[in-house]
């Protein structure tokens, strides 16, 4: 067989070599060809060819660099944007899936000279959102995409409507609540000296429930008594009369409920009833439960960032680590009654409240409310993970 038969060994070795990636030292920008060796780079360097796009360099090299700069950025945050989406990534993981690619563009004829410089371009440009952390620099793409905006809009639409929905029918309550306080007058209590005529006796008040017992008191130390001790004795059983015979009525008055109460009872149900799955809010401090990471991170953290609604950046509070975590692998912090808490679920969701007081036999809470148009009320019977420290 000849030299430059298709099918000789040399020519199909030659081939199974070319397919993979080679050393970047090795590969020419300019003429986008990648060699094998050193002594093959510097017979390219030679070459006429080579020669020819260097004097065409020459006379603008800053438009070629800006050209190359261009397609690097392009083809990069494309992949960051198919691959990893909004996710929030370490640059070093996307750029070698980049170069993983034979024919992408190097790094080397653009205007970056490290992929730091890189990182911290696309941040003050607003391409993505940049940090830095031990680890290094993690970047998460920013999408712009005229579709995705139009649909965070009609989430944030339709979360405003909700939120109307819920201000009309608290106002409407309040309403409510200011008429039927209107047409009431409210009692207020008369307080009379207690007195004797003559300062020899003795007043004495008999404290047994049954008013036979207490008249057969009365009868019987009546022949002992004066006039006067008389008529004070008459006036306490009259006084003890009236008392026990409005006690009584009480408790019939209670039991008629007005229409009033039973929209409040009922918007109050309602609210103890709308709940959802998802229950994770930046801020809040939570306790990571699973123990697959270890005992070093079975401890509390900080709410950064929620994604996915069922998934969360959590911030350990004493060693500073970020984690991401489901959910389910995370539970909600009781503070100490005083301490401002958020509520995450229920029609209350979203407010901030102060936790007043803990029932540990029911395993919940009392809340007063503190921000929203409900503020100052004060929920009773709150379940624990119901609620969650705010950071």
């Amino acid at each position: 067989m000849g030299k430059s038969d298709f099918l000789s060994p040399k020519a199909i070795a030659n081939r199974i070599k070319s397919k993979g990636l080679q050393k970047l030292r090795w590969y020419c920008q300019m003429c986008q060809k990648q060699c094998r060796d050193e002594n093959g780079f510097k017979c390219h360097c030679v070459s006429e060819s080579h020669q020819r796009q260097l004097l065409l360099a020459s006379e603008n090299p800053q438009r070629f660099m800006d050209y190359f700069s261009e397609e690097f950025r392009n083809d990069f945050l494309e992949l960051l944007r198919r691959c990893f989406g909004t996710k929030r990534v370490h640059n070093n993981i996307v750029y070698n899936e980049y170069i993983g690619h034979r024919d992408h563009i190097h790094m080397n004829a653009t205007q970056w000279e490290t992929l730091t410089d890189f990182t911290k371009w696309l941040g003050r440009e607003g391409f993505c959102k940049v940090d830095e952390t031990p680890k290094g620099w993690y970047i998460q793409y920013i999408d712009r995409d005229p579709e995705t905006i139009r649909r965070q809009l009609e989430l944030e639409k339709k979360k405003t409507q909700h939120l109307d929905d819920e201000e009309k029918t608290a106002r409407f309550i309040e309403e409510q609540v200011r008429r039927g306080l209107e047409g009431k007058e409210q009692e207020t209590p008369v307080f009379t000296e207690l007195s004797r005529e003559n300062n020899e006796e003795k007043v004495t008040f008999n404290l047994n429930k049954g008013a036979g017992r207490s008249s057969g008191a009365i009868s019987i130390k009546s022949s002992s008594l004066g006039p006067s001790a008389l008529k004070m004795q008459g006036s306490a059983v009259s006084v003890r009369r009236k008392e026990s015979s409005q006690s009584s009525a009480q408790p019939a008055k209670k039991k008629k409920k007005s229409a009033l109460d039973e929209i409040m009872e009922l918007e109050e149900e309602k609210r103890r009833t709308v709940r959802t799955d998802a229950w994770l809010q930046p801020g809040i401090v939570v306790k990571i439960i699973t123990k697959k990471l270890g005992e070093k991170y079975h401890k509390k953290g900080v709410v950064k960032e929620v994604i996915d609604r069922h998934t969360a950046v959590v911030k350990m509070i004493d060693s500073g680590d970020r984690l991401k975590l489901d959910q389910t692998h995370l539970e909600t912090v009781i503070p100490a009654p005083g301490k401002r808490i958020l509520v995450l679920n229920g029609g209350y969701r979203g407010n901030e409240g102060t936790l007043e007081s803990i029932n540990e036999k029911a395993f919940s809470a009392t809340v007063v409310i503190e921000t929203g148009p409900l503020k100052g009320r004060r929920v009773e019977g709150i379940q624990y993970e119901d609620i969650s420290k705010l950071a």
